[in-house]
Parts: C-alpha cells; structure tokens; sequence
C-alpha cells in the first residue's frame, strides 16, 4: 500500500495533479465549454477515487481505514476538514452522489463567471460614436485617445470605408507584430502561430517570461535566436515593412488596430462592457497600422470574417 511521498499527505496526489492541469487550460483557453469539460472530469475522476478506495478497504482492510482516517483525499487533512458537512444534516449518499458533484459544478462555473466579471471590470475601454477601443498593454492605455481621434478624423474624411455608422465596432490596440492577434482575425500567415518554425522556443520563452513577449517584438525573439544583430530585428519591426534604421522597437510609436464588427439586435449602440455581452456576435472587420503619436494611419485593409484558427472558437478576451 502506498503510504510515501505524496501519498503520506493526500491519497490521490496524480487527480490532484490534473485537476490543476485542467485549471491551468481554463485559464490558456478560458471559454465555458472549457469550464464545463473541467466540471464534469472533476466529478468522474471523484467517482473513480471513491471506487478505488472501495476496492483498497475490500483489499486491506483496517490498514487502509486507518490511512484514510490520517490523509485527505485530495487536500491535506488539516486543509479538508474546512470542507466537511455535518455527518447529521445531510445523508452519507446524499453527499456522495449529489452534494459533491454539485458543489464542484457550481464552484467551477460559477469561478468562471466571477472571473469574467472581473476581467470586464478591469478593461480599459475607450468610446467614441460607435468605435470602442481596447488596449492589450497597459502602458498603452495613453495612446487610445490620440488613436481613436486618429480613426475617427480619417473615417469622417472618407478613408475609412470599411467602417460602417450602422454597426458598432470594438477594436484592440496592440503591437503591430503581436504574434497572438491571429486569435482576433486572420491578418495574415506572419500570425498563424501554429505555422511558425521555433513554436516550441517561443513558447517556452513565454511560460518562464510570461509577460515579454507582449512587449518584446517576435522579430527580436528570432533575432535573439539566431545570435544575430538585434538592430536588424528592429528595422522591420515598426510595424512589418517599415524599414527605418533610426526606429527603436522600445520607443515605437506605431501599433495595429483590429477592428471587430459587433452584431446584436439593440437598436442602440453598444460600448463598453455591453460589447463583450453573451447576446452578440463579434466578426471580424479590418486592421489599421497608425501612428499613435500624430494619428496618421499608415495602412488599413479589411480582413477575413475568420480568425486565423477558422471555425475554431477562441476566447473573446
């Protein structure tokens, strides 16, 4: 009977494990079909522990009563007995078939929702007319005002043909060679980064810097990676096809907007909170490439109605 290690301290120490895996999935791929998935492997894998346990007490007997009297089941004693019912309100099956598996769906889910609300709390959006602009770092929170003017000045003088008075749009400002904003829209194969050579490189990078790749450019990454001069990474960083040897990615004052058409059924514009609601429907638009700093845009094409993933879901924030 296995009684060291982890074991001395919890009886399933590998459910536990993976009950933090899937915690961690939920939050890479935070989508609620993601929540309910990881609601619904908690309660097997209880079911599974507690057949085990079954068969472990018809195979050792007292030993293995007493071993469940010293350890908890998947948090240490000290830790579980917070978590106990009183044996006296509520029947022993009870407990076991419907108490648990609820308490674990709603605990997940309802996390999920808490977290969400959080999160929508916490954006800093930026309105005007029926343009909301988001920013991905929070350093460029400055830049919104000056960009959404920029957008707003060029739409109003024709340029911007592509951005419609009827609908409502939610745009997210970002580095023009963020190498994530394929899960926005598909804005071409340089952000397809499941077609990238060095994924594996540059993933690592961003679980020990989970933060740096946000504001260092992909282009001084591989710069880094190939041991070659950084300098030449930063010629074609501001954004992509800009080829100035005077232009410093840490001072760079271009950024790419992606714009996100939002459909829903009010007859009001919708801004804020209001476009990330579960009743709407986001597509996505366009891209502009702007100076933040003088509001001049400097490319602005449509996009496909696709991200780069296609008809796969991603998370909306």
């Amino acid at each position: 009977m296995a009684k060291a290690g982890l074991y001395k301290y919890i009886r399933h120490p590998q459910y536990l494990a993976l009950a933090v895996w899937g915690m961690g999935m939920a939050v890479l791929w935070p989508r609620f079909i993601v929540l309910a998935s990881l609601s619904v492997m908690l309660i097997l894998y209880y079911f599974l522990a507690k057949d085990e346990e079954r068969r472990m007490r018809e195979q050792y007997g007292e030993s293995y009563l007493d071993y469940m009297k010293a350890t908890g089941m998947f948090l240490p004693r000290s830790l579980e007995k917070y978590f106990y019912l009183p044996r006296n309100l509520v029947p022993e099956y009870l407990v076991k078939f419907a108490v648990i598996p609820a308490a674990i769906l709603i605990a997940v889910i309802g996390t999920g929702f808490m977290l969400r609300q959080i999160t929508l709390n916490s954006l800093p959006f930026k309105s005007e007319h029926n343009i909301t602009l988001i920013s991905m770092l929070p350093e460029d929170d400055k830049l919104v005002k000056n960009t959404l003017d920029g957008i707003i000045r060029d739409r109003m003088a024709g340029k911007l043909d592509f951005v419609s008075d009827d609908k409502d749009y939610l745009g997210y400002l970002m580095p023009a060679d963020y190498i994530m904003q394929g899960m926005i829209a598909n804005t071409g194969d340089d952000f397809h980064l499941y077609k990238q050579h060095h994924t594996v490189n540059m993933i690592t990078d961003w679980v020990l810097h989970p933060f740096s790749h946000l504001r260092t450019p992909p282009s001084a990454m591989m710069a880094a990676m190939h041991h070659v001069d950084p300098s030449v990474a930063r010629r074609h960083h501001c954004p992509l096809g800009i080829n100035d040897p005077a232009l410093d990615h840490a001072r760079c004052p271009y950024r790419r907007i992606i714009l996100v058409e939002i459909d829903h059924d009010s007859r009001d514009h919708l801004s804020g909170k209001g476009l990330m609601a579960f009743n709407v429907i986001r597509v996505p638009s366009s891209l502009i490439d702007i100076n933040t700093q003088t509001g001049e845009i400097i490319n602005a094409r449509e996009v496909d109605k696709t991200t780069a993933w296609k008809e796969v879901p991603t998370p909306a924030i």
